[in-house]
């Protein structure tokens, strides 16, 4: 697999998944737009990929600005004139039940799991048109699948972004643009920083390497699938879920309720 000169935009790239599709996407050649919020983690990341001897743009980016995603769209296609690969992976959850959270606590979740990766989307995709060629990425979850509680505001925004992939997957149908979902489990990063999280355990025995994932994301950018699960024997549970959704959802609510509790 050779992604030689292909430009890439990754969104939240400035740790944990992100930064290691950057890494990963850097070995092979690629040219690398690195968008996230902080610019300083990610000059940090754009110095440690010279060693690869790519192109790197940093744009630091709140993705859930629409103004703000529109001026990196135009900074990007300035500098390039197109782009080959876009990875929506910009995401956060707040952990707390629906009754507890604010309105505006919900909001930023699916302002940035969701209506970012629209934004970004609808910024990228008339030059993909344009070329007929591209494809997208959308890192979800395997919570796109399940509603679980405690982080159901979260869930809502990845079942959005399946669901949005699924009909845009249709509408591309007999165009060169693709789009696939990659919906890992837990994963080690810092994505139970957040204070919400504090009484928690961290992570499962189970979790992923964020190097995994970003090894599934490459995969992705050059598959015809439009859900790659990882680790794919969990696509098991999935479908028993939707096949037998009486026996599983009362078996996932009493095991996720024991962290409630």
């Amino acid at each position: 697999m050779t992604f030689n000169n292909k430009i890439v935009v990754i969104t939240g790239a400035s740790s944990g998944i992100g930064k290691e599709t950057a890494i990963e996407f850097a070995k092979l050649g690629a040219r690398l737009v690195l968008v996230a919020r902080g610019k300083e983690k990610l000059e940090e990341l754009e110095k440690s990929l010279v060693k690869f001897n790519t192109e790197v743009l940093v744009c630091p980016c709140d993705v859930s600005n629409k103004e703000q995603v529109k001026q990196m769209t135009s900074k990007v296609l300035d500098k390039f004139g197109k782009i080959d690969i876009l990875v929506n992976n910009a995401g956060f959850a707040i952990y707390g039940n629906v009754s507890e959270l604010s309105i505006e606590q919900i909001e930023s979740q699916m302002q940035t799991n969701y209506l970012g990766m629209v934004y970004c989307t609808k910024h990228f995709l008339p030059i993909m048109n344009k070329h007929n060629s591209g494809h997208i990425v959308n890192v979800a979850s395997v919570a796109a699948s399940f509603g679980l509680p405690g982080i159901a505001s979260y869930c809502a925004s990845k079942f959005a972004m399946l669901g949005f992939s699924e009909g845009l997957k249709h509408e591309l149908k007999n165009t060169g643009i693709g789009i696939t979902v990659v919906s890992p489990i837990m994963v080690r990063t810092n994505f139970f920083d957040h204070e919400s999280f504090s009484k928690m355990p961290k992570y499962s025995p189970t979790s992923l390497d964020p190097k995994t994932v970003a090894k599934s994301i490459l995969r992705a950018s050059t598959s015809n699938r439009l859900e790659i699960i990882v680790p794919n024997i969990v696509r098991i549970g999935v479908w028993l879920k939707h096949t037998i959704p009486f026996v599983i959802n009362p078996i996932i609510g009493s095991a996720f309720g024991k962290y409630e509790k």
